[in-house]
């Protein structure tokens, strides 16, 4: 028979950013642990207000089915003594699992023969096993803070205040220090008195929709959404966009009640990003804007209540949101008492790193390297670029990103627009932090992709420049999220580059400040890089083979590399390919260490090696400017026509004969061929795919 179970853990209010990452932990847990008793179960959800977390199993089953289970135990050459009579050992296991000595077994395992024997276990009744499942379960959820309250021993988010367990329509009995275990849930901590009974999950949503609260996380997603929206609509405004914060305020009340508060017109003189920042960062407050996008005086608060007195409440949160204004308006002010062109040199007085120096000494190098990569790149955008670097990180010194932080760059672009820059270094000092997470906004601007580069560059290169590299477990400078931002804006942008040139150059702006070899600290950078580069086309879904085929032969220009790679996908289908693959894999073994190339037609005088050797002749005068011109994917089609000369070729001849010299021009002539190929990539490599 199959049952409903759900459990709910009843707490303080827990943080917004705890509630999904528990929900998804409490998910998992609970799938393996039933999985690991052999409980089969149809279905399994989640719910989560900010005071409960909770879990619905349905079709689970009543009880563990019956198996039979081995049960390892002594070595046989401790079981028994040299008349192979059994020791106390055995004796003793034997009483332990209720069974004759008779029936005992041996088992060969990697460490030798060991007795067994086979017990039936009975399944146990669910019940009784999540009376000791559940408060595992509770153990084993992890936050990034946790507390102890009381005189209890258990960690948790925040205080535990209610359990309710109920399988089957019954309770399921269990203690958790002090706390016992029950039917009930609480509704809402204003809106509701009392505790409510329930005895399944479609009860507990109604129930708990009944005392003011919405359970579900999408549908008080949802009531988020609708209430913002209609308190907009009340002022002729909509809501500004914001998912991420529909989220935290999702998580932040148990049933949404929004307010529309106002605040003094002046405060629109602040920049765009200062507005909605002031509103969102503390205040979990939402931007109202007109049909053009502009902002209005208003703001979007959502309550945890509803009150009678609409006007009371908003009155109050804007008195909150005026003194966040005024702040903001007296470091708006006081910041424009400089520009940022006069800030450039108290960067000095700010680290960058204690073996790398300040950020003035960064500001330097990445603007030598911008400019150097403009003159390489773009030659027409130096001047901007070369501003722009000099001033991407000034914004760090004013009073707005000292309350703001995540306003750097947009504060830099606010204030140079402000000062008279160009728009052009404006843009490029908000873009040259993008993107600042896995798959966010690129630059769309080529200053403000050179800047970027060069600041992603300097960064890696210094550090692995005093040995400080990522491990497993730790990256403090962020180097894996620097160098596959470096790769997405070196893509997006097409730049043809060699990032060996590039990282040497940034190496060699260190002067003596690195403790690691440059040649050795040049090295690690390109394979770090190497490494992220084959990841991120890896979790896209092109094969690792592929990428390995490409990246083995050469990693220097990324954008030529996935050229190659996208060209190989292309015609790794063929079955001509899946056959010259396995031929070149055949090729690449038998010429191992040879490097000469040179081939004495003379001495080639069986008929299939001169076909051979007419037929890379042919090849490689076609292919070789499809190559220099990167159309890899019609150089590739032109090798393929190697496929039965090279079949031919190992059909009909001997390559390792005793003739020292047409020996070696046969490796010879196989050498150049693999030269040829590997000018694309190792098709060796690419078995895994095309067979």
């Amino acid at each position: 028979m199959q049952h409903e179970l759900l459990f709910e853990i009843g707490t303080e209010e827990i943080p917004a950013g705890y509630i999904m990452p528990a929900l998804s932990q409490l998910e998992k847990i609970m799938g393996d642990r039933l999985s690991d008793l052999a409980l089969p179960y149809s279905s399994l959800r989640t719910a989560a207000t900010p005071r409960r977390l909770a879990v619905s199993v349905s079709g689970l089953a009543e009880c563990q089915p019956d198996r039979e289970e081995e049960i390892l135990g002594p070595p046989k050459k401790a079981a028994f003594d040299k008349d192979d009579q059994p020791t106390q050992a055995a004796i003793g296991f034997a009483k332990k699992n209720g069974v004759a000595v008779e029936a005992l077994q041996t088992m060969a395992t990697p460490k030798g023969e060991y007795l067994m024997v086979r017990v039936e276990q009975k399944g146990r009744q669910t019940a009784d096993l999540l009376a000791e499942l559940l408060p595992e379960v509770i153990n084993s959820l992890n936050f990034p803070k946790s507390m102890r309250w009381g005189s209890g021993r258990i960690n948790f988010a925040r205080p535990i205040q209610w359990l309710l367990a109920v399988y089957g329509g019954k309770t399921v009995s269990f203690t958790l220090d002090t706390i016992a275990s029950s039917n009930t849930t609480r509704g809402h901590r204003f809106m509701a008195t009392g505790s409510c009974p329930t005895t399944c999950y479609a009860d507990y949503v109604d129930t708990l929709r009944t005392a003011q609260v919405m359970v579900e996380p999408t549908e008080r997603r949802n009531a988020v959404l609708s209430e913002i929206t209609k308190a907009a609509q009340l002022v002729g405004g909509s809501i500004l966009p914001d998912d991420e914060l529909v989220d935290t305020v999702c998580n932040l009340v148990e049933k949404p009640f929004a307010i529309c508060g106002t605040f003094e017109e002046r405060f629109l003189a602040l920049p765009r990003e200062v507005l909605i920042t002031s509103m969102r960062e503390h205040q979990k407050y939402f931007a109202v804007v007109d049909s053009t996008g502009k902002l209005m005086p208003h703001f979007i608060a959502v309550n945890n209540t509803n009150t009678r007195d609409a006007q009371l409440a908003a009155d109050g949160h804007q008195r909150v949101i005026r003194a966040r204004l005024e702040d903001a308006f007296f470091f708006f002010k006081e910041d424009q008492r400089r520009t940022l062109a006069d800030r450039v040199e108290d960067l000095s007085g700010v680290i960058f790193q204690y073996k790398l120096g300040t950020m003035l000494d960064k500001t330097r190098r990445v603007t030598t390297l911008a400019g150097l990569l403009a003159k390489k790149l773009a030659p027409e955008h130096l001047t901007h670029t070369e501003r722009s670097a000099l001033l991407a990180k000034t914004d760090l010194l004013t009073d707005m990103v000292g309350e703001f932080p995540s306003l750097q760059g947009a504060i830099g672009k606010d204030y140079a627009l402000l000062s008279g820059e160009a728009p052009e270094v404006a843009a490029a000092i908000r873009e040259h932090y993008l993107p600042v997470r896995a798959g966010g906004t690129l630059p769309s601007s080529i200053p403000g992709a050179l800047v970027g580069m060069a600041d992603r560059l300097d960064s890696i290169a210094g550090c692995f420049g005093i040995g400080q590299t990522p491990t497993g477990t730790t990256d403090p400078f962020g180097l894996r999220r620097l160098s596959l931002g470096l790769i997405h804006i070196i893509n997006a942008m097409g730049f043809r580059l060699s990032l060996a040139e590039l990282v040497d150059e940034a190496l060699s702006l260190y002067g003596d400040k690195l403790t690691i070899p440059q040649s050795e600290a040049r090295r690690n950078v390109l394979e770090f890089i190497k490494g992220r580069f084959s990841n991120d086309l890896i979790s896209q879904g092109i094969p690792a083979e592929a990428v390995e085929a490409v990246t083995s032969v050469t990693f220097d220009d990324p954008v030529d590399c996935k050229q190659r790679i996208k060209a190989l996908m292309a015609i790794s289908s063929r079955e001509s390919f899946t056959i010259l693959a396995g031929s070149f894999k055949r090729v690449i073994n038998i010429i191992k260490d040879n490097d000469e190339t040179s081939v004495q037609p003379a001495l080639l005088t069986e008929n299939a090696e001169q076909k051979l050797h007419e037929a890379y002749l042919a090849v490689r005068l076609e292919a070789a400017p499809l190559i220099e011109a990167s159309d890899y994917e019609k150089a590739l089609a032109v090798i393929l026509k190697m496929k039965e000369p090279v079949d031919n070729f190992f059909e009909e001849v001997m390559v390792m004969v005793e003739d020292e010299k047409v020996r070696a021009n046969r490796l010879n002539l196989l050498t150049a061929i693999a030269r040829l190929f590997l000018q694309i990539g190792d098709f060796s490599k690419m078995n895994a795919i095309s067979q």
